[in-house]
């Protein structure tokens, strides 16, 4: 009698690399149809950068940081919102393309578990107040891939890339041209100063810094003044 096998999931570009890190654990793909959604249903704004935080907070899509989500393909429709998305460790070239093609921009960032805790439950329900945590570096063997400007990485120079692309010759990423699009120049955009702004490294949250305390309760922001505390969560 034959033994049944089972028939292990296609990997998906770089999620076989990815979770080969210990620290690597959020390879969710967002579909487009749930980011319109959110949009849609004003659970999410457009006029400011989306990065995890602003996902997780509207409701409908949720992180776990210290478990290993498995990757998963949906199927892509067009995009109707001009957004700057801050992807979480991974960014698939459909997904890279459903936002380029409205004019958007899409940064794939790096969150060790501790970050990413930080970014989807900034405010405990225990109330306690903790000093904003500095974000990890990629491990060593990822950071290539954050690097690349076809990827979208965060630790690549995206805007001089995207200024050759508009300026000069330039061996375009397979996203470009796969899908089919030209990649947006955001410099004549109405939406430019949005659409540009983008992260320290270090950084979990837009606006605030590491080693700062948020106290809701007392409606106040806390900065380290002691030169070894600075020193400590400088980039």
């Amino acid at each position: 009698m034959r033994q049944a096998t089972t028939r292990s999931k296609p990997s998906l570009p770089h999620a076989e690399l990815l979770q080969r890190s210990s620290l690597a654990t959020l390879l969710h793909a967002l579909c487009m149809g749930k980011l319109q959604r959110m949009i849609d249903t004003a659970r999410l704004r457009t006029d400011r950068p989306v990065d995890v935080s602003e996902l997780t907070a509207t409701g409908l899509f949720s992180v776990k940081p210290y478990e290993k989500e498995e990757a998963s393909c949906c199927r892509t429709i067009p995009l109707q919102a001009t957004v700057n998305l801050e992807g979480a460790c991974w960014a698939s070239e459909a997904l890279i393309a459903a936002v380029e093609r409205n004019g958007g921009t899409i940064t794939v960032a790096y969150y060790d578990p501790g970050a990413l805790l930080a970014a989807v439950d900034p405010w405990p329900s225990s109330g306690e107040v903790w000093p904003i945590p500095r974000r990890m570096l990629p491990p060593q063997n990822l950071i290539d891939y954050y690097s690349d400007p076809k990827n979208r990485g965060y630790l690549a120079d995206l805007h001089r890339w995207q200024g050759e692309v508009h300026s000069g010759p330039v061996t375009l990423s397979l996203a470009l041209q796969k899908y089919g699009y030209a990649l947006p120049d955001i410099r004549s955009s109405p939406h430019k100063e949005m659409l540009l702004e983008r992260k320290d490294p270090r950084q979990i949250f837009y606006g605030l810094q590491p080693g700062w305390v948020v106290s809701l309760k007392d409606k106040l922001i806390l900065k380290p003044t002691d030169p070894e505390l600075q020193q400590h969560y400088a980039s």
